[in-house]
């Protein structure tokens, strides 16, 4: 009898655990399982003042639920005082080990004693990611990772989640490895989708995750010729098409004014022009009806974070 009721009551106890593992993303967050749940998520928060008025802009009057910041970039004292004043704000850290502008520039968070292998001739971080995973040590990439975290908190930056910016930390193993452990240890999400890992950079995203980390279904970001094409056109086909689960929209807002025409000289692709059809789009009514026709529901890293993370 004493046998029976220690199965029946480890059952009883197994039952729930297995319940809420077959539960979807969507309803763990508290949302009906075939949601079209959808980050509208600004890169490169910090690099500008253009790009850090449009991104806010975009977050307080569009239809835009994230952004990420990239601390080594001079306008990011900027941001850190608008999320200090904004503590519910959507920010996560745009992990930067690149710099790919032809003038403006930017080096390491870090001593350049601690991570020389991370920079040119000139101090700079690297102008491509081929030359970051050619010569880049990973003791100094996870040292100057650290390094951009904790210089984001010490200014009053919450971080909601860590994505890596032009896929700095996603093209290597070990660098990724690193970007993975600093979520955990930060308890804060990661930008992780399979499809795109595999096909990006031929690697196979179940060899680092456990099912402690949280795998966006769909993630979208615009190319130049979808540019060329027209970005409304673009983004609306996303929205008209999305699939339920967990999906992600990179985009890049900033103002095509002198600042960020002089930021992006000669770099035609993702440039000012690019920006401010990004901002033009998702603060547009056509946006916000489109994501209201689809019932797609905007949601946030910090959400997810709060939730699934540190709960």
């Amino acid at each position: 009898m004493r046998k029976l009721f220690i199965v029946s009551s480890f059952i009883f106890f197994l039952v729930p655990i297995c319940f809420s593992q077959n539960k979807t993303l969507q309803e763990r967050l508290g949302y009906p399982k075939d949601s079209k749940l959808l980050i509208i998520h600004a890169d490169d928060i910090g690099v500008s003042q253009s790009e850090n008025a449009a991104s806010i802009s975009a977050m307080e009057k569009g239809s835009v639920t994230s952004g990420s910041i990239m601390v080594p970039c001079p306008w990011m004292e900027d941001i850190a005082a608008y999320s200090r004043t904004h503590p519910k704000s959507d920010l996560g850290l745009h992990l930067t080990l690149t710099s790919e502008w032809k003038y403006y520039k930017w080096g390491t968070v870090s001593p350049l004693s601690q991570t020389s292998s991370l920079v040119n001739k000139n101090g700079f971080l690297y102008n491509d990611t081929d030359s970051l995973y050619m010569k880049g040590n990973g003791q100094e990439v996870e040292k100057e990772i650290r390094a951009q975290i904790e210089r984001a908190r010490q200014f009053g930056i919450d971080p909601t989640h860590f994505d890596a910016h032009m896929g700095c930390m996603f093209g290597s193993p070990e660098y990724l490895s690193i970007l993975i452990k600093l979520g955990r240890e930060y308890k804060v999400p990661v930008l992780l989708n399979k499809v795109a890992f595999k096909f990006l950079y031929n690697i196979d995203l179940n060899k680092f995750i456990s099912d402690k980390e949280v795998v966006v279904d769909n993630v979208f970001m615009a190319q130049p010729v979808d540019f060329k094409n027209g970005m409304a056109k673009y983004y609306s086909g996303i929205l008209n098409n999305l699939k339920p689960g967990l999906n992600c929209i990179l985009l890049h807002a900033a103002f095509d004014n002198p600042e960020m025409q002089a930021v992006t000289i000669d770099h035609p692709d993702y440039g000012a022009a690019w920006r401010q059809q990004d901002y033009n789009f998702f603060t547009s009514e056509e946006c916000r009806k489109l994501l209201k026709q689809n019932n797609i529901i905007p949601v946030t890293w910090r959400e997810i974070r709060d939730k699934l993370i540190r709960n």
